[in-house]
């Protein structure tokens, strides 16, 4: 019945690169002229995507589906887990809310429904689709999990896909992690490896081959490629594992200093990744007031526990630095989505969405009040930005449980129909808006670091780069690294033998 023919990338860890190699497959397949469609049965992550009908689902599927040239569907992503508080997690089917579970119920109530969605989910897309790029998470050998996993080796399984297992060697040890990832897979899983793949080697290859013959004999699995780390790749990330190497960026100082509040429930944290492409721009997340400085621009962005994010930011001391700078007329503040609502003068949980804290006060620095509703409000959207004395269009998307009044002298950000969104204070320098995706608008991104440049006394840059253009160019650029590196001809042939049940003519 179905047609398309699978290839499924799996790691040994978390953060390995699978996200990432899956986006390259399905560029590559796409460019070779095959009809492509990412898969990822179970996500659990906090950067989210919304689809053109204004479902919910992963990012990085989202992002693996423009890669391929398609819009994305919830078929690429049936269920999305997104952590609300330690051990309990909002679960999404289909792009809507479900409910909130823990992690012992999801495993033992949730786990025979769930397989029945992933199944019907893949079915429609391999009815559809040449080629479905399959991603794993975490590690296939999680021994204590697999009886009722849903993401890994059981959808393997399920599709009849041969694996790619891809490791990362910046973490050390990535022999042990490759064969002890190998050793604890059951007998058929383990035959359903086709090979290997080194991901971000930074050294010379002739110092890594003899343990890659080791390993060949070894185990008798065929090293696929070793691919190097691939500078300024700007590929949303999935999930908030990536935020240790923002936090660990040591630059040198630039003209305008960006500070970018990280909370713990920090979410869809990719909506500042254009910054990082400015050249006069010098991005830091931080986490405590001891290193804020004294910034030209805080951001705050989004998170998924908003009230528990802000009482974090309380009781560190991090909201009253954030106000006093703020007031002192120093730092220009600009909120979004969870972060838009920190700023405003209270936050009201009745139904207790997202905390069991019924209602917590903002920061006090726009007239809003925001009360967490029991729907969800997704969906993509496009206005026009009234910022700096200019009309600019703008697109972007909304996930978001609160809806927010302005209750006072309200400048609306963005207009868009009859929908107005957000608010914009040009006396005292103070945004927020529910547009997720705001700063990948080029224009308004400019608009935006010029009027910085000019409150500071400089001139304004004349040339930016297009952030869309470079992402797009990106798909391309990480897809001609990985032909370069990995053996496509050799995965393609296992990818067919696999489709006729040949799996004894496979060879290592």
């Amino acid at each position: 019945m179905a047609k398309a023919l699978p290839l499924m990338i799996q790691g040994t860890s978390s953060d390995a690169g699978k996200s990432v190699l899956a986006t390259a497959f399905c560029r590559i397949f796409a460019q070779d002229g095959y009809k492509t469609a990412p898969f990822k049965s179970q996500n659990m992550a906090l950067n989210s995507y919304v689809t053109l009908d204004g479902k919910e689902i992963g990012r990085a599927q989202g992002v693996q589906a423009e890669a391929a040239g398609i819009l994305a569907t919830t078929d690429m992503n049936p269920i999305l887990i997104k952590p609300t508080r330690d051990q309990e997690s909002q679960i999404v089917v289909h792009g809507e809310p479900y409910t909130n579970m823990r992690a012992t119920a999801y495993r033992h109530d949730f786990f025979a429904a769930g397989l029945t969605i992933i199944k019907e989910a893949y079915q429609r897309l391999a009815a559809r689709y040449e080629r479905i790029v399959i991603e794993g998470a975490g590690s296939p050998a999680e021994i204590n999990l697999n009886d009722r996993e849903l993401v890994n080796m059981r959808v393997a399984r399920l599709a009849d896909a041969p694996v790619v297992l891809v490791a990362d060697i910046e973490r050390g040890g990535v022999f042990a992690s490759l064969v002890g990832t190998l050793q604890l897979l059951e007998p058929e899983d383990r035959e359903r490896v086709i090979g290997v793949v080194i991901n971000r080697f930074r050294g010379d290859l002739t110092l890594l081959q003899p343990g890659l013959d080791w390993f060949e004999q070894y185990t008798g699995k065929r090293v696929l490629g070793v691919v190097p780390f691939l500078p300024d790749l700007w590929i949303d990330a999935e999930d908030s594992l990536i935020l240790h190497k923002y936090h660990g960026r040591t630059e040198a100082p630039k003209e305008i200093d960006i500070a970018v509040i990280r909370y713990p429930r920090i979410s869809n944290f990719t909506d500042v990744d254009p910054f990082f492409v400015e050249p006069d721009c010098r991005v830091r997340f931080v986490t405590g007031p001891d290193e804020l400085g004294e910034p030209d621009l805080i951001l705050l962005p989004g998170s998924k526990n908003t009230l528990e994010d802000l009482m974090y930011l309380r009781e560190n001391g991090l909201e009253q630095e954030i106000v006093r700078l703020h007031r002192a007329g120093r730092t220009c503040l600009i909120g979004i989505c969870g972060g838009y609502q920190m700023l405003g003068d209270v936050i009201r949980d009745p139904h207790g969405v997202e905390s069991p804290l019924k209602e917590l006060s903002g920061m006090g620095l726009i007239p809003l009040e925001t009360t967490l509703a029991r729907s969800k409000t997704t969906r993509v959207s496009r206005g026009i930005a009234r910022f700096a004395g200019q009309r600019i269009e703008v697109e972007g998307y909304e996930i978001h449980m609160g809806q927010s009044v302005c209750t006072g002298s309200a400048s609306p950000f963005i207009e868009s129909g009859q929908h107005t969104d957000g608010y914009w204070d040009k006396e005292r320098w103070v945004l927020g808006s529910y547009f997720h995706g705001l700063f990948h608008n080029d224009r308004f991104r400019a608009c935006l670091l010029d009027a910085i440049r000019q409150r500071k006394g400089l001139p304004p840059l004349a040339d930016r780069p297009s952030f869309v253009r470079l992402r797009e160019e990106g798909f391309d650029r990480l897809a001609d690294h990985v032909r370069r590196h990995v053996q496509i001809d050799y995965i393609e042939e296992q990818m067919r033998l696999f489709a006729e049940g040949k799996h004894g003519a496979r060879t290592s």
